[in-house]
């Protein structure tokens, strides 16, 4: 596996870097956090072990502007520090850091945490797991192309930007970002259950037909329910299901299926149907042209307060060049496919 060390010591760098290569690892280095989050983003590797004390941008710095880049796949963070106070790790934490490794360290300490990270890293094989039935479920319309991608990173965006504003401060943490991102391509997976003969209409539904799409959010929930009933208190599965139930709910509380209302509508719902609603929009349909960025912000503008969160479209409005991005990266992968 690939690590990224970083330190502003060549000595330390240096011996670090013996112990992991002779462990086996494919080892990095980088110097200070600016440094290292340039190689990053070229050899993205998933294990991070930094100094805290750096010039120009230091450990606690490179480690938050991991956590609001885009990487592809979870970085395990190990912060190396002599920092051992209760405030300093709690510091460390908050800013998103997943394990500490006390100066001086032991060689045995290190490897130790090493393959606890990569212990947690395979836990993503969880994710590849629910992405996959995400796409079996959307495989059922073939008109929808990279839109569970484009949805996972409009949340994550979404939320990342959320995370700035004070009221969210203590809501959105790393973690909910990390599953917001994990669970938002399950938003539609309760379409299993609607007939094709209405799910794959080439055209508006009727009243009868649109009352029976609405279903899919219930269905959805039913499932998640039943699997939360054996696993209570699972993260994942909560907010998997509050997302699959609440992504049609309204703002002004006239959505579906339960006509929710405000902050009555769980944070991650109100996410997503920003996320969702954007894509739609810029997607071509068989019924319909792709908006443009353009056409559809003014659509999304328009709906705020009663459509939408306006907490969400102002985060929304704040980050719309990664929008942008993120629309031109997959519609580059859909014209390839």
């Amino acid at each position: 596996m690939q690590v990224l060390i970083v330190d502003d010591s060549k000595l330390a760098l240096m011996a670090l870097k013996g112990l992991l290569a002779n462990a086996g690892y494919e080892v990095l280095t980088a110097m200070n956090g600016q440094e290292a989050l340039e190689v990053l983003k070229k050899h993205p590797a998933r294990l991070v072990i930094s100094d805290w004390e750096m010039p120009i941008m230091n450990g606690i710095e490179f480690c938050r502007a991991i956590r609001g880049e885009d990487f592809p796949g979870y970085v395990y963070f190990l912060l190396l520090t002599s920092h051992g106070t209760l405030d300093e790790m709690v510091q460390g934490l908050s800013a998103g850091a997943d394990d500490f490794i006390a100066k001086p360290y032991k060689p045995d300490e290190v490897l130790a945490r090493m393959r606890a990270g990569e212990r947690i890293l395979s836990l993503e094989t969880r994710d590849v797991a629910i992405f996959a039935l995400a796409k079996l479920a959307e495989s059922r319309d073939s008109d929808t192309g990279a839109h569970l991608e484009r949805v996972q990173h409009y949340c994550r965006t979404l939320s990342q930007q959320m995370a700035t504003i004070e009221k969210y401060q203590d809501v959105i943490d790393p973690e909910f970002v990390r599953l917001i991102f994990q669970t938002s391509p399950l938003h539609d997976i309760g379409k299993v259950g609607i007939p094709d003969a209405i799910l794959l209409k080439p055209g508006r539904l009727d009243p009868q037909e649109f009352e029976i799409m609405k279903t899919h959010t219930t269905i959805a929930a039913e499932t998640l329910d039943a699997a939360l009933e054996k696993f209570p208190g699972v993260s994942f599965l909560n907010m998997a299901r509050d997302i699959a139930l609440t992504h049609h709910e309204r703002f002004d509380g006239t959505g579906y299926p339960q006509r929710l209302k405000g902050y009555d509508i769980p944070l991650c719902g109100r996410i997503i149907a920003l996320a969702d609603v954007y894509d739609a929009l810029i997607s071509k349909r068989v019924y319909k042209q792709a908006f443009s960025h353009e056409s559809a912000k003014e659509e999304i503008v328009k709906g705020c307060g009663s459509h939408f969160d306006p907490d969400v479209v102002d985060s929304f409005l704040a980050r719309e060049e990664q929008f942008v991005n993120i629309r031109k990266r997959f519609a580059e992968a859909d014209d390839a496919a």
